[in-house]
């Protein structure tokens, strides 16, 4: 079979290109899953590039462990082991694995649930990682509640612009902060107000809010917090990363600032939960979230279809198809 192949540390466009690998086989409890699309997170280009340095024991200290990046899938079971039951072939599923920029992979089948009813399978395929921590975040970290203040810095990017429709699925009141040209998009999708971060300060002035998810990073804990409310929340999911520990100190920040501030603060950790799928799965059918996505393209693009995420430009999520 045929799989985007990572030879080493670097950037995307210089160690990523398409090769043979031998096709998977289910292990007792474990579907091989034939892969129609793939979607790409920033946390696949961090593996790739190989940092935080500090990291390289987990990925593989000269040469990554795993030859194949991606986690996010959506596609038609090929096959099952004798102990899945609920799952068989010809099921059309999405969910979460290793090595998923390949044609076929093998996962357990608890990563994995039905696709939802009138989903393409790239649309699908988006519903991964960065969806699963904007519903975290806002549900279970922020636990957000009617007509609450929302506001989503890096509202256009791959889980900001599920943050603004899971916020808006809550029923609150939501502000998207994003590049001029991604405006119009953050509109659509949901978010009742919308500023450019080149032109306007959230962090000066009113209004203030009940709720911050900051997908950035770029702005201090302190300027952030100027714009809480006195029983505000502050949730960091960004950070600029690179080097031997970046992000880990604006992680350790935020626990520490937590402490001695009375507005409350928290890095946003997510794990995986099949019960999350059904939930991603349940907000598509009822019409309250759909995935933004910036671009498709091919298993022989994949190469420049993850070093178009690490440009950081994207808006929403990029897609690789098989």
């Amino acid at each position: 079979m045929r799989a985007l192949i990572q030879e080493g540390y670097g950037e995307p466009r210089d160690v990523l290109g398409v090769g043979e690998v031998h096709r998977p086989t289910p292990d007792d409890d474990e579907v091989l899953v034939h892969v129609r699309a793939a979607s790409i997170h920033i946390g696949d280009v961090y593996g790739i590039r190989g940092v935080p340095y500090l990291f390289r024991p987990m990925y593989g200290l000269r040469r990554p462990k795993a030859r194949i990046p991606g986690t996010d899938i959506a596609g038609t079971i090929e096959a099952v082991g004798p102990s899945v039951t609920k799952l068989g072939p010809g099921d059309e599923v999405f969910g979460w694995c290793k090595n998923a920029f390949a044609e076929y992979v093998v996962t357990s089948a608890d990563t994995l649930a039905p696709k939802p009813a009138g989903l393409s399978f790239g649309d699908a395929a988006a519903l991964g990682v960065s969806a699963m921590v904007a519903l975290q975040a806002l549900r279970d970290a922020g636990n957000v509640q009617p007509g609450q203040r929302v506001l989503i810095n890096g509202a256009s990017g791959g889980v900001g612009t599920f943050a603004v429709q899971v916020a808006k699925a809550f029923e609150a009141e939501v502000t998207g902060v994003c590049s001029a040209r991604a405006m119009d998009m953050v509109r659509r999708i949901g978010a009742d107000h919308v500023l450019d971060y080149a032109s306007e300060d959230f962090t000066q002035g009113e209004p203030r809010y009940d709720l911050i998810l900051d997908n950035v990073g770029t702005r201090s804990l302190a300027e952030t917090r100027c714009a809480l409310d006195t029983d505000g929340r502050l949730l960091s999911n960004g950070a600029p990363v690179g080097g031997w520990t970046r992000p880990l100190g604006r992680i350790i920040r935020v626990l520490v600032s937590s402490w001695f501030e009375h507005q409350q603060g928290r890095p946003v950790v997510h794990a995986y939960r099949a019960s999350d799928l059904i939930a991603l799965k349940d907000l598509v059918e009822a019409g309250k979230l759909r995935p933004v996505i910036d671009g498709a393209f091919t298993l022989d693009e994949g190469s420049r279809a993850v070093g178009h995420v690490a440009d950081g430009h994207a808006q929403g999520t990029t897609v690789i198809t098989m």
